[in-house]
């Protein structure tokens, strides 16, 4: 069997790679700080509190956009519950009106189309996140982890439209581990992961399984074991391993930059 176990961190030594990682980046920029969109779940509650210790509070602005009778308001009493916490100014932009003028001005635009209409959400923050990050002279730091980039479950040129991604090799798993070493309240990570795509919208809904599960799939494959291997260890439905090592090849094109044509000697 595959043991969650086996993704155990020394919370200490990620915790300091992490921090220095950011605080070197930002150095090299040459910019001021760093913006973190949060939303008061587990990821970005996690890249605040570690970009607030690499760079300091006052070179962290946080940004929490949610939008009118879709973000539950104890999310909006989460975010300012952490900034409190950490000591980082915070900016509520409402995106409500956004959406709504893009809903009237784009021709597809059809509200039961979850994903197209889903994906609207993210890539509306990501340009709030940016329009902060030029005014403020700043880095956008993303709070993705090794499971979503895996799978693909982010948006491109959304919440994946970001400058620096401090939990990019941390499965979902790690990222709980590191959050209780960090300090997060515990009432934030034990919340249900969701994106925010729909009402009743949760990620491992959408995913088909546990992020446990998928976790140990994941790392069944970082292995080299073979799908059926991965169910037998991780004791799970061998559709359910095909359906996401399937996410995996699919989404491939969500994880790298644009195919740039090479044409040589032509040019």
């Amino acid at each position: 069997m595959f043991n969650i176990e086996s993704l155990s961190l020394n919370t200490l030594e990620i915790s300091c790679k992490i921090t220095e990682f950011i605080s070197e980046e930002v150095r090299k920029s040459g910019l001021n700080g760093a913006i973190v969109s949060v939303s008061g779940g587990i990821d970005s509650a996690l890249t605040l509190s570690l970009t607030a210790k690499a760079l300091g509070s006052e070179r962290v602005r946080a940004v929490t956009m949610p939008e009118r009778d879709i973000t539950p308001e104890s999310d909006i009493t989460d975010v300012m519950r952490l900034t409190d916490l950490y000591d980082v100014t915070c900016d509520i932009v409402e995106i409500t009106p956004t959406l709504e003028a893009l809903s009237e001005a784009l021709p597809l635009y059809d509200p039961s189309d979850r994903l197209a209409t889903g994906n609207i959400r993210p890539r509306i923050r990501m340009m709030v996140s940016y329009h902060y990050a030029n005014a403020l002279n700043m880095l956008v730091l993303g709070s993705s982890n090794k499971t979503e980039l895996l799978t693909g479950y982010f948006t491109k040129y959304g919440d994946g439209g970001v400058d620096l991604l401090p939990l990019g090799d941390l499965y979902k798993c790690q990222v709980r581990q590191l959050a209780c070493y960090m300090g997060v309240p515990q009432e934030i990570i034990d919340k249900t992961p969701t994106a925010g795509l729909w009402p009743g919208q949760s990620d491992e809904g959408e995913l088909g399984a546990s992020y446990d599960v998928i976790d140990l799939i994941l790392w069944g494959r970082e292995k080299g074991f073979s799908a059926q291997d991965i169910a037998s260890g991780v004791d799970a439905d061998i559709g359910i391993v095909e359906s996401i090592l399937t996410r995996v090849e699919r989404t491939e094109h969500k994880r790298r930059l644009p195919l740039l044509l090479r044409l040589g000697s032509l040019t």
